[in-house]
């Protein structure tokens, strides 16, 4: 079992793969895109995405594109929204996604537009399936290979998850300026925040690093 993160790039020919995925690939409009959930049938494709850029210009330009069956893009407050399109895809798209859902394998989110036509994401499954996606990507779609890992490296790894204590203590070193450069904030200034002892603190925060650095690192 392999997880790979990598990025897809159409080059400036993000329309070719479909006119939403050039909306949310490289509208500039828009100024943060993530694709968090999606559900592929082969002649159509349902995604709920954030962004955060031109809300207004954003669902104008989804009630433009004739292949939008249906979508609603619920406000978060000027320059943020929620979004679910289902659209009716081409080939090209139906070939990007049909390679990268079929099988055993999973994306798994988030799924970051950059914004200049690529999209970076993560795959995970066997071996020889990983390898045969990254090989059916379609023209004019290049791929990029960034990292291959184990579970462990996956952003959704357990390995990789603080626990609320483990959090609470990296938040509150944020706050109390811990990890500023130079430092402003010392272990007392966190146990303070947390109520607690500061050999407990400290404690947290080791723990807390370890699996951020772990998880970053691939498990290495």
């Amino acid at each position: 079992m392999k997880h790979v993160r990598l990025t897809i790039d159409a080059g400036g020919r993000e329309a070719e793969v479909h006119p939403v995925f050039e909306v949310l690939a490289s509208a500039p409009y828009l100024e943060r895109t993530i694709g968090l959930h999606w559900n592929f049938s082969g002649d159509r494709l349902g995604l709920m995405a954030y962004v955060e850029g031109d809300v207004g210009a954003f669902r104008d330009a989804l009630e433009r594109i004739p292949e939008v069956l249906d979508h609603e893009v619920t406000p978060l407050d000027e320059d943020a929204c929620y979004a679910y399109v289902q659209d009716e895809t081409n080939p090209v798209s139906r070939q990007l996604f049909g390679t990268f859902t079929r099988g055993s394998l999973l994306i798994v989110p988030p799924v970051e537009y950059g914004g200049d036509g690529t999209v970076t994401f993560s795959v995970f499954g066997p071996t020889g399936e990983v390898q045969d996606a990254i090989d059916g990507v379609p023209d004019p779609v290049d791929v990029e290979v960034h990292e291959v890992t184990g579970m462990v490296g996956s952003p959704t790894g357990v390995e990789g998850r603080l626990s609320d204590r483990q959090r609470e203590a990296v938040e509150a070193a944020l706050d109390v300026g811990y990890y500023d450069i130079p430092r402003t904030g010392s272990q007392v200034d966190v146990a303070e925040a947390m109520s607690c002892a500061p050999s407990t603190a400290a404690e947290h925060l080791r723990k807390a690093e370890a699996k951020v650095l772990r998880t970053t690192l691939g498990g290495e």
